[in-house]
């Protein structure tokens, strides 16, 4: 990993940031950075005074911006929900410096890279996508904190025209957060996405809703235990950023799901054929895999992207 410090002058990787969404993503980003003393000055940009007066009392910015003095620093992070990335990118461009860079942290990329594309027509080569798989049900700058990226991976899906030091710029920002960088397609990021993140999101949802709508939910939920638990967690993600996931990848996700009902279908066809031989192969299968996966990771944060 190379040194947060930049090559000339002695000063930290990024002299000025701009945090567009000062939240859980934008606000562990900025912690992360200032932590490593890779930054300098920290500007918060958001839709919610409030908000960004609780990011700055928090020490996460400096200062409160406008989207046009942001558009002057040297990297952008724009860590909104993805369906506010093009009018967020739109009110960039008009003032973005020459030398600025602005990447993202939105869980889909393929509608991102046309949104950017669309937004800033032939400077698009100024924004570097990217995708930092790391969160928490938590949301808000209260929310954030500077081990969120440790050991977490970032996902960069860097576009024909972003010169090679802009990539570099972004990849090394994320890795003075701790994070494990690693670069893709965009069609594959959001292929592969869909399958270990946003299904599981919505299922989980699904579950939750199933639950609350029946007539005794109260009693389910007053008798749930660690299994409830663990699987609704992440139900109380933000509606508004899962709806605009939901939405952005939702090919990929509407083939995911078609293949999780016909797993549903096998495992309901062996209950109703009291079939216990086949249901207990195919747990013991599916169970072998999860522990063995399990084994291979790093200590969990219990954070989820």
């Amino acid at each position: 990993m190379s040194s947060p410090e930049a090559a000339s002058g002695g000063g930290p990787l990024i002299p000025a940031l701009a945090v567009v969404g000062v939240g859980l993503i934008g606000g562990s980003f900025a912690a992360a950075l200032r932590q490593a003393g890779a930054v300098g000055e920290v500007l918060g940009v958001g839709r919610r005074a409030g908000s960004l007066e609780q990011a700055r009392r928090l020490g996460l910015v400096d200062r409160i911006a406008t989207l046009e003095e942001a558009a002057r620093a040297d990297l952008v992070l724009v860590a909104v929900p993805v369906g506010a990335t093009e009018p967020t990118l739109c009110a960039l461009a008009p003032h973005l410096g020459p030398h600025t860079i602005v990447t993202d942290a939105g869980s889909t990329k393929s509608d991102v890279v046309a949104a950017a594309r669309r937004a800033l027509g032939d400077r698009v080569g100024q924004f570097v996508p990217g995708h930092p798989i790391a969160g928490s049900e938590q949301s808000g700058p209260a929310a954030a904190f500077a081990e969120l990226y440790r050991q977490r991976t970032v996902i960069l899906t860097p576009l024909a025209e972003n010169p090679a030091a802009s990539v570099e710029l972004v990849r090394q920002a994320w890795q003075a957060c701790g994070a494990l960088v690693r670069d893709m397609s965009a069609a594959e990021h959001d292929t592969v996405l869909a399958s270990v993140s946003h299904v599981p999101h919505l299922l989980a949802f699904a579950f939750m809703g199933q639950v609350l709508s029946t007539p005794d939910a109260a009693l389910r939920m007053d008798l749930a235990g660690s299994g409830f638990r663990d699987f609704t967690r992440i139900a109380g993600g933000s509606p508004e950023m899962w709806r605009d996931i939901f939405l952005a990848n939702r090919e990929a996700m509407l083939a995911e799901t078609a293949a999780i009902r016909q797993e549903l279908e096998r495992l309901e066809q062996t209950m109703r054929e009291g079939d216990g031989s086949a249901l207990r192969e195919r747990l013991a299968a599916i169970s072998a895999a999860r522990r063995c996966w399990r084994a291979e990771q790093p200590e969990s944060s219990g954070t989820t992207e």
